[in-house]
């Protein structure tokens, strides 16, 4: 067989019947993220195996129709007989996957999520490989949570999962480039208040944080995901951030010293500043951004409920409230009911209390871009008297009316202002969320805080860096209807880990309410889903044994969960995909989306639509 397949390979080099070293693996293969991945063909009727040049033949059908039945296009017939090889009869081949994990020189063997493989299939694929493929004992990868059912099922041979291949990998870039900083080596468990770090500092964290003030670059011991506050942060900088579990001891040398920092997704480079990069460093200005912020007007004081806002509402009502009222009013997909405050209902507040000329002295006075004790001292005392000051009755009558024809039960209080939500700014997590607010005092508390919460320290600095006027930025308030999640997550209409990839979209998820997906602490289920070609690849499962659930009194609390089914299976995968179509459409001028939802049982409700800033 193999002779045969040789001189096959001989006459037509875009294929061989094996691959005995790594060199030829890497003739055949291409680099995705940080993987290398090759595809192979068996035929199911004589055995024989044909690894193909993926580089020529990016899909298993083109090569198929090229190299096989010869054909620049096949009948719907021949193409119902080509798909049904991913069913498990296999009429006519085998299509699988080979793939290196260079940052753990790691080698498995897979097949397309959709593939109904078996376990008799899977044991004939190990053992052609074994015969024609020079790395033995491959182990195989199950992507998808039917898979994973299959491969629980096999005890004689070995399996790798995603989430141990994401959880054991020494490195992992989250976003790519270069910068030049002063080094900060951050001492695990440093709380966040009292994290020294600034725009020109390079940062080595040893703790996950949920956010982050802007800096240069990020190196964490720890990983998080694309889609945690952070890596969004840092994907809105423009500035490299990935994890690298040795970085704490591989790099004490270089605390407090003037270094350059470049993360690719194969490796990364931490080292001294050169004399060219110092000299750059020292003369280039903090990077400062022209975002555009809607103007507020202010002529708007009527609440307005939420499926009556439209994205031209967004300068008096806000970009959260404004962009989920177009998805209610225009799209059949279930959203949360609430209603909206207005801009002036913030500013009356401030005006009321001398609050709106206290914040002018703050941000008048010297010290404000040159202090940062100073200035975080100042804005707190402010947000206390924000909080403290008496709220309209006439308003918080109105909000209460409006809660009870919403039934009454706990509310979420959420921002919803000028400066966030918005193309090049997305403001993810630097304003507060108030979850299952319930009764009269929890209400009017939970709005002044929300309204405080603009002048929030990691706020203000994000603004600076954007170069964003802090007198041009409101604060509105929507007050939407509480879902007890039983999972909640974020959708990106984007393959994160692939960015040729146009046809696939990013989902991260956990159970319980969806505060803890994007705070870092913990890694979410993460799930590619090809809209192209529908299936659901598993990238991780969450090791979350923590969900948050309703308090009966108000608030949120956490419930211990023991290992079970997971948050994404394939049909809630593909409901979330197809969700994120309809609302492409909708806000195609702004593509990618980042999107936020919530699952009650299977029921799919959608909570934010944004556009996906700094996304290649």
């Amino acid at each position: 067989m193999l002779t045969l397949l040789c001189a096959l390979a001989f006459a037509n080099p875009t294929f061989v019947g094996e691959i005995p070293d790594a060199q030829t693996f890497d003739a055949y293969a291409r680099s995705v993220d940080a993987d290398d991945v090759a595809k192979f063909l068996i035929d199911t009727r004589t055995g024989e195996i044909r690894y193909f040049d993926v580089n020529l033949y990016p899909l298993h059908l083109d090569f198929v129709k090229a190299a096989i039945w010869r054909r620049s296009g096949l009948t719907r017939e021949e193409l119902d007989r080509y798909y049904a090889n991913y069913t498990e009869e296999k009429p006519d081949f085998i299509l699988g996957y080979l793939t290196h994990h260079t940052n753990s020189d790691r080698w498995d063997f897979s097949f397309w999520e959709s593939d109904r493989i078996q376990p008799d299939d899977i044991r004939r694929v190990r053992s052609v490989l074994s015969e024609t493929f020079f790395v033995p004992d491959l182990a195989w990868r199950p992507d998808s949570a039917a898979q994973e059912a299959v491969a629980a099922t096999l005890a004689d041979v070995p399996v790798v999962t995603n989430g141990e291949l994401y959880a054991d990998a020494p490195y992992r870039a989250l976003n790519t480039g270069e910068a030049t900083g002063l080094l900060r080596i951050v001492p695990p468990g440093t709380p966040y208040d009292v994290l020294d770090v600034g725009m020109s500092d390079v940062v080595l964290l040893q703790t996950n944080y949920a956010d982050l003030p802007p800096v240069a670059g990020i190196l964490s011991t720890v990983f998080t995901t694309p889609l945690s506050h952070v890596n969004l942060r840092a994907t809105s900088w423009g500035v490299p951030n990935a994890g690298f579990k040795q970085a704490a001891t591989a790099y004490v040398n270089l605390d407090g010293q003037l270094v350059h920092l470049s993360v690719t997704p194969g490796e990364h480079e931490l080292r001294l500043a050169t004399d060219d990069e110092r000299r750059l460093f020292e003369t280039e200005a903090a990077a400062s951004r022209d975002v555009s912020v809607p103007t507020a007007d202010l002529s708007v004081t009527a609440l307005t409920r939420l499926h009556r806002l439209r994205r031209r509402d967004v300068s008096a009502y806000g970009a959260k409230a404004a962009n989920l009222g177009e998805v209610a009013g225009r799209l059949r997909l279930k959203v949360p009911h609430g209603v909206a405050l207005p801009f002036s209902a913030y500013t009356t507040h401030l005006q009321t209390h001398g609050l709106d000329t206290a914040l002018d002295s703050v941000l008048a006075d010297p010290r404000f871009v040159t202090d940062r004790l100073w200035t975080q001292d100042a804005l707190s005392g402010w947000r206390d008297r924000v909080r403290q000051a008496p709220m309209s009755t006439e308003l918080l009558d109105e909000v209460m009316s409006e809660v009870t024809r919403l039934g009454g039960g706990g509310m979420f209080v959420r921002s919803s202002t000028n400066a966030e939500d918005l193309p090049g700014f997305n403001g993810a997590g630097l304003y507060d969320t108030v979850p299952n607010v319930v009764g009269r005092p929890a209400m009017e508390r939970a709005v002044k805080q929300v309204w405080a919460s603009l002048y929030n320290d990691v706020a203000v600095l994000e603004r600076q860096r954007f170069g964003v006027d802090q007198r041009q930025v409101h604060a509105g308030v929507l007050v939407q209807v509480g879902v007890n999640a039983t999972a909640a997550g974020v959708l990106v209409t984007k393959n994160l880990y692939d960015p040729q990839d146009d046809h696939t979209f990013t989902i991260n998820a956990k159970k319980g309410l969806g505060i803890r997906v994007v705070d870092g602490e913990r890694i979410p289920e993460q799930v590619l889903f090809d809209v192209r070609y529908p299936g659901a690849r598993v990238i991780s499962r969450s090791d979350d044994p923590i969900m948050l659930v309703f308090g009966p009194d108000g608030g949120v609390q956490e419930v211990e969960i023991t290992p079970g089914e997971p948050v994404l299976t394939d049909a809630r995968s593909r409901d979330i995909a197809l969700a994120g179509q309809s609302m492409l459409r909708l806000f195609g001028d702004v593509a990618p989306l980042d999107i936020e939802w919530l699952l009650e049982g299977d029921t799919l409700w959608i909570v934010q639509v944004r556009p996906l800033v700094g996304a290649r």
